[in-house]
């Protein structure tokens, strides 16, 4: 069999990320029929289809679901390899995956990227905002460094670092303003709008409000915190806000803010990664220079 190649590991293990060739590609930024062909030659090498091709999805054989994981593992073992070179070398330089969690991306970003970048002008740094699920995911399987998300996100395999912690703010329509705040027996009778299923933000504000996904009549979704905050201003119902949150999502909107008396709903944010990758010396280095640029940011 002719070797394998970790190029081509890779583009197969984007593939079965992604399932689509298009979308793999992109990823690996190469050509679709240049990616097509490498893994055709991956299948002529086993002698076996690796892939399910359909019109718009691929799915893996069964061959090609352990070709996967095991390719994963090696990828893995790779990176954790360069890693170990980088950590020796001193300083940090070169490429920093840092991945954010939406309800904390906008907000916090532009300071750490300015501090990483004036501090650490040898690092790469690539910004991936996703839910947390995705993001503990792409940890555990070396594709990303750290991850910005509430914790705690209770993985053994991962280390958390605390950044701060902040209060929920309730979000009602202009009209309310002055009114006593609800406490969460009174949430369950108002129409609550929440982010789409997958953001721990959801999770957390129907834990405070004891609401019951069985209750659709009393719950909306919006794709985003603007989205649910302009639904408030057009009087769909309230939502809760993270406190960084308010100063951009309530400037051009037509609603009232209203802070919960103690003890008020409140997240913990903070960075994780891996505590096997050889660079978790520098990674605590850099969460202590994200806590300061978080800790800086307006509220």
């Amino acid at each position: 069999m002719k070797n394998l190649t970790i190029k081509q590991l890779r583009y197969f293990d984007a593939l079965s990320r992604h399932g689509h060739f298009g979308r793999a590609a992109d990823s690996c930024a190469i050509s679709q029929p240049a990616l097509s062909l490498q893994i055709k030659e991956l299948e002529s090498m086993f002698g076996a289809p690796l892939v399910e091709r359909g019109a718009r999805q691929v799915r893996l054989t069964a061959i090609g679901e352990d070709f996967s994981r095991k390719a994963r593992q090696i990828l893995v073992s790779i990176d954790e390899l360069e890693d170990l070179v980088r950590a020796s070398q001193g300083p940090l330089a070169g490429r920093l995956r840092l991945g954010v969690i939406p309800t904390v991306a906008p907000y916090l970003l532009p300071g750490i990227i300015a501090t990483l970048f004036a501090k650490l002008p040898d690092v790469d740094l690539e910004v991936r905002e996703s839910v947390t699920g995705s993001l503990i995911s792409d940890l555990l399987e070396s594709r990303l460094d750290l991850a910005i998300a509430a914790l705690p996100v209770s993985e053994p395999a991962l280390h958390e670092f605390a950044l701060f912690e902040e209060d929920f703010v309730l979000i009602r329509p202009a009209a309310d303003a002055g009114k006593p705040v609800p406490g969460p027996a009174m949430l369950q009778t108002m129409r609550l709008l929440l982010l789409e299923e997958g953001h721990c933000f959801r999770d957390q504000a129907l834990s405070f409000c004891k609401f019951r996904e069985t209750q659709p009549r009393q719950m909306m979704e919006g794709s985003s915190l603007s989205t649910l905050v302009q639904m408030v201003g057009a009087g769909m119902g309230v939502t809760l806000l993270p406190e960084m949150a308010l100063a951009l999502e309530t400037r051009a909107a037509q609603v009232d803010t209203a802070r919960f008396p103690p003890p008020a709903p409140a997240r913990r944010i903070g960075i994780v990664w891996r505590k096997s990758n050889p660079l978790a010396d520098q990674l605590a280095e850099i969460s202590a220079m994200i806590r300061g640029a978080a800790v800086a940011a307006p509220r």
